[in-house]
C-alpha cells in the first residue's frame, strides 16, 4: 500500500480517466453506502482539505490457475487512513482484460495453435466482489462487502464506490484491515470457450479528502456474506446497536447465479437461477421490512453493436459474450455492470439495543444459488 499526493498525480489521473472514459468497452457504474440526510445532521464538505490517493492494487494479476499465487482473488492490508475525519472517501477499481482489444490477437496475443481465444483470456461474466476483512474479528463474523459486481464478457470495466462512512466509522481507526478482490475465474484447457490460461488485470485505489464527516457513524456491522441456495435455512442474525444511536441504514446486495435445473420454472426465463425471478422477505426484529423481487431488466443498455474481423458482430461494452446472452434480463445482475444495493432506513432500528436481521429467498431451484450479503450503519446525532 503507497499514500500518493493528489498534487503528484493530478495529470496522469486525469490522462488516463480520459483515455478510459473514451474505450468503447468501459463501463461506468457508481453506488453509495450514504444514510438518508433528512434523518441525521450533516457537516459541509471542507473545500481546503488536503487530497490524496492510497493505492491498492496496481494491475494485478487474477489467475485461474490454483497451482499459482492470486488464484482467483488478490488481497492488500490496509493501514488506517490519515487525516480523518473525512469528507468524502471514493474507492476506484479498474478491470482490463487481455481478451480485448481484438487487434492484439493479430500481434502480441495470438490464439494458440488449435485453440480459438488467446491464452490468457477470460471470455465469460464472472463473480466480481470486493470485501473487507477485519484481522482482529472472530471466525464467525461475516465479511464486510464492500462491491458486488459482474466482470463483463472479455471487456474493461470501471467502478466508483462511495466508502465514506465506512471509513468514519470508529473501528476503522483501530487498526489494519485487508482489502480483497475476488473474480470466480476458471480457464478451458482446450482454448474452445475461452482461454487455456485466462484472468484478469485489476487496479484499485482510494481518493480520499479529509474534513468534517457527512454523518456521525457509530458503528459499521457486517450481517451477512455467503450462498444462499435451496437447502439454507433461514435463521434470525442477532446485532446490538450502540449507545447514542437514531439512525440506520441497512444494506442488502443479492444476485441469483448457478442451477441447471430451471427452465420448467414459471419464475424463470432459462434454464439457470441467474434467469429467475424469486421473491425476498426481509425482516427486522421479527417484523417484515420488505417483500420484493430483485431483477435488472436494463441489461440490454450494455450492448451498443460494433464489428471487427474476430467477432463479426459484438457488444462494445461486453465484446466476448453472445449478444443475445449480454441483453438478457438477470437475477438482479448485468455482465459488465456493478449490483447496487437496495437499501433501507427501518423506523425500528432509530435507538441502541439488541436486534435481529432475517432474509429468506423463495423456491431457488437446486444447484443455484443468491450470492447474499447484508450490512448495517448505525448513525447518531
Amino acid at each position: 500500500m503507497r499514500i500518493l499526493p493528489l498534487a503528484l498525480l493530478a495529470n496522469a489521473f486525469l490522462v488516463a480517466c480520459s483515455s478510459s472514459s473514451s474505450s468503447p468497452g468501459t463501463v461506468t457504474d457508481t453506488g453509495s453506502p450514504v444514510a438518508d440526510t433528512s434523518i441525521v445532521d450533516t457537516a459541509p464538505v471542507d473545500a481546503t482539505a488536503d487530497a490524496y490517493q492510497t493505492l491498492l492494487f496496481d494491475n494485478a494479476r487474477i489467475g485461474s490457475d490454483s497451482a499459482k499465487p492470486n488464484f482467483q482473488k488478490v488481497s492488500v492490508d490496509v493501514e488506517p487512513l490519515k487525516g480523518g475525519p473525512f469528507a468524502n472517501v471514493k474507492l476506484v477499481i479498474d478491470l482490463t482484460s487481455t481478451c480485448f482489444p481484438f487487434d492484439t490477437w493479430k500481434t502480441t496475443n495470438k490464439p494458440p495453435a488449435g485453440q480459438n481465444w488467446p491464452a490468457d483470456c477470460d471470455a465469460f461474466d464472472r463473480n466480481f466482489e470486493t470485501i473487507m476483512v477485519d484481522p482482529a474479528a472472530t471466525k464467525e463474523t461475516p465479511t464486510l462487502e464492500l462491491v458486488r459486481a459482474i466482470t463483463p464478457f472479455g471487456g474493461p470495466e470501471h467502478i466508483e464506490q462511495d466508502v465514506t462512512d465506512l471509513y468514519n466509522a470508529p473501528s476503522m481507526a483501530k487498526g489494519k484491515r485487508t482489502i480483497e478482490i475476488h473474480i470466480t475465474t476458471w480457464s478451458d484447457g482446450a482454448g474452445k470457450v475461452s482461454g487455456s490460461n485466462g484472468g484478469w488485470n485489476v487496479s484499485a485505489h482510494l481518493e480520499v479528502t479529509p474534513g468534517p464527516a457527512p454523518h456521525k457513524v457509530l458503528a459499521v456491522i457486517p450481517l451477512y456474506d455467503g450462498n444462499y441456495d435451496s437447502k439454507t435455512v433461514p435463521a434470525d442474525l442477532p446485532f446490538t446497536l450502540p449507545a447514542g444511536t437514531t439512525s440506520s441504514l441497512i444494506e442488502y446486495r443479492v444476485t441469483g447465479h448457478g442451477g441447471t435445473d430451471a427452465s420448467a420454472d414459471t419464475a424463470c426465463i432459462g434454464p439457470a437461477e441467474e434467469f429467475c425471478k424469486r421473491s425476498h422477505h426481509v425482516f427486522v426484529d421479527g417484523k417484515t421490512l420488505a417483500d420484493l423481487t430483485p431483477w435488472r431488466a436494463d441489461c440490454k443498455n450494455l450492448c451498443t453493436i460494433a464489428h471487427s474481423d474476430v467477432i463479426a458482430s459484438y457488444c462494445a461494452e461486453n465484446p466476448c459474450g453472445a449478444v443475445s446472452s449480454v441483453r438478457a434480463p438477470r437475477a438482479n445482475w448485468c455482465p459488465g455492470s456493478m449490483t447496487p444495493p437496495i437499501t433501507w432506513t427501518p423506523d425500528g432500528l432509530k435507538s441502541p439495543g439488541d436486534h435481529t436481521f432475517k432474509f429468506v429467498i423463495d423456491k431457488i431451484a437446486d444447484g443455484g444459488s443468491w450470492r447474499s450479503s447484508a450490512t448495517l450503519y448505525a448513525f447518531g446525532d
